[in-house]
Parts: structure tokens; sequence; C-alpha cells
């Protein structure tokens, strides 16, 4: 559906050029909703543009449902846009339009028929749950229902695209799940191809299906969310991700020298992934069974799901002899646990 290939934009700036996207290849598949994260100045926004030419890169090649964009003519161009719908982080709404008219914007400038722009815009108004809002202006709604006018406007001209850049990021929590719920419904009843665009991991696990991290204008990691969440490569990534999942030890160990061989007085520290059915298998207490020397001490557990696969993150600390904690370590290796040995670490003293 979409294809980027060796990708590059340099801007010319009075300070010198800035090399924005190095040699970015990425395919989305139709149906799809792919999230591409990264932090500001990563190159994030410059790429989703290039996919619609509202930014021409400086080389490489663009194709949306196989239309090769970089050879269109302005007058093919603004007929191909018509199939990529976009929203924004500030709405760019009409403040002098209402909720109808800001609908029906696109569809007017296209001088569709008014009986058909009717058509058009009372079951978007239904879709975004804005029914009773038609005749409101801008400045008497909330930032979602701003949000939920701009997503029905992109979808007036009947898209099969929608690009969302920041488009959650001026929103409290709970309306930001609101609008990512809508955008999961647009994307299965209209079967629509999303692109988001954001710098928030939970936006990125609550909706999409594939991510790519972007750093400094490369795609650093890309995979299904399920698989970059429980197996991140990249140190961008991990970063991303501890803001929902931390990587830091518990309290009672923080700060003290991790060893890679046994101390007095130390516990092995696991840091161990669960997925699917395993999330609630009883492994610790199997293990405990079939290795009765080991002592396993529960420290961190969390609980949560990704794509509707259960995913279970836990850090357990282990003591007993190096015989009995290497036959533990045997028996998870053999179960579908993905095992980090963290090392050996002893409680702080305060905490002991």
């Amino acid at each position: 559906m979409i294809k980027l290939s060796h990708i590059e934009k340099i801007y010319d700036t009075p300070s010198g050029k800035i090399h924005a996207l190095k040699g970015i290849d990425l395919e989305i598949a139709r149906g799809e909703i792919y999230g591409i994260i990264g932090l500001s100045g990563a190159g994030k926004s410059t790429l989703v543009r290039c996919i619609n030419m509202l930014e021409r890169p400086t080389a490489g090649e663009v194709f949306v449902d196989g239309q090769d964009m970089m050879k269109l003519t302005e007058a093919e161009l603004r007929a191909a846009r018509k199939n990529i719908g976009m929203i924004f982080q500030h709405f760019n709404l009409l403040s002098s339009a209402t909720v109808y008219e800001n609908i029906a914007f696109p569809l007017t400038l296209s001088k569709t028929p008014r009986n058909q722009i009717d058509k058009k815009v009372a079951p978007l108004l239904e879709l975004v749950g804005l029914k009773d809002k038609a005749n409101q202006y801008p400045a008497q709604l909330s930032g979602g229902q701003k949000q939920r006018v701009g997503i029905a406007r992109a979808l007036a001209s009947d898209p099969k695209i929608l690009l969302c850049d920041e488009a959650t990021s001026a929103l409290d929590p709970q309306t930001t799940k609101s609008i990512l719920d809508l955008i999961k419904v647009i994307n299965k009843t209209l079967s629509l191809t999303v692109v988001v665009i954001t710098h928030e991991m939970q936006v990125i696990k609550e909706l999409c299906d594939k991510v790519a991290v972007i750093s400094d204008g490369v795609i650093a990691e890309r995979g299904s969310v399920l698989e970059v969440f429980t197996n991140p490569q990249h140190e961008i990534t991990k970063e991303f991700i501890s803001v929902l999942l931390s990587n830091q030890l518990p309290a009672a160990f923080r700060g003290n020298e991790i060893s890679q061989t046994k101390t007095e007085g130390s516990l092995l520290l696991l840091r161990l992934i669960f997925l699917g059915e395993r999330a609630d298998d009883p492994v610790l207490a199997q293990m405990i069974r079939k290795n009765p020397g080991v002592e396993c001490t529960m420290l961190f557990g969390n609980l949560d799901e990704i794509q509707g696969v259960p995913f279970g993150r836990f850090i357990v600390g282990l003591s007993g002899g190096e015989t009995e904690i290497q036959g533990a370590l045997n028996f998870l290796g053999g179960k579908d646990v993905r095992v980090e040995v963290i090392g050996y670490v002893r409680r702080n003293s305060a905490a002991a």
C-alpha cells in the first residue's frame, strides 16, 4: 500500500544543510495501523509528510497504492492526495465555520453538489459522535470534539489512507483514549490504512499493529508492537518503553553493585517476560517444586496486554546453592519464557 525506498530529505538553511532523513526504507501494508515514533527532531513528521508529498524527498521513491508519487504532475498529485486524509495536533479548523461546514470544507472546495455533501457529512457526524454538534462552532467544542471534527473532515473525501501527525498530543489522557478508540473503529469499519506519528509509546501500545522507531533520520528498529515491546534491541527503543515499563531494579537493590558471580548475602536477580497463555501459568511455582533447594522472592510483577496478547513482566530474586540455581535457570530455559539474568545483587542495608 505504502512503500518508501531510500528516502533522503535535506533542507538548505542559512546555517547550512540539515539532513533530516537518511535512506529510509519502509513498507506499510493495506489496512495496517502503523506507528512511527521518535523524539522531537528525529524526522518522523518529515517522513509522514513525504507520503503525501507535502514534503518532496531530496532522493528516493514514494509509492502509494501503486502510484509513483515522485513522478506525478501537480494536477495528478492534487488528485492523489484525495486518497490521503490527514489529521493534526492542533486541529486546524475554520473558526468562523460550523462543525458541519468544517467537515464539508474539502467537498465544497471540489465543488461537490450540496445534496451529495449532505449525504456524506451526516454519516460522518454520526461516526465521530457529533450528530448533535453540527451547527456549533469550534470555540464551543472541547479539544476532543475538535479532533473528532478534524477526523471527520479528513474522511470526507473517502481516503484510503489516514495520516495522524501527533493527533493526540494536545489532549488529556481520557480524551486521548477516546480518540484512539475512534481511530480503531475507523480502521476496521472503513478498512483504512492508518499511519500514526507520535512521541508517546502509550499511543503505539494502545493503537498500532506495527511500529518503526526513528532516530536522527534513520529507522533504528521496526517490527510488530508485541515484538518491539517485549524484546527491544536499540537503546532509543528501550528509553521509549521505559516510560511504560520501568527497567530499574526494585528500590531495595537500586544503586548496589551488580556482580556476575555469587557474593555473600546476594540474590540472583532475573527479569522474566511471559507471553500469551504462559502469562497465567504457574511457572515459578513449578520451578520451585522442581528445584526445592532454591528460594524465589518476587520483587516486581506486572500483567498487561499488547495487541490482545497477555504479557507478564517480573523481577525475581533467587537464592540457594549454585547447582540448584543453575537447575532453576535450566528449567526456565525449557519454558516459553524470556529470561534476562541481571546478576547477583545485595539488598540495601536499610531495606534488609
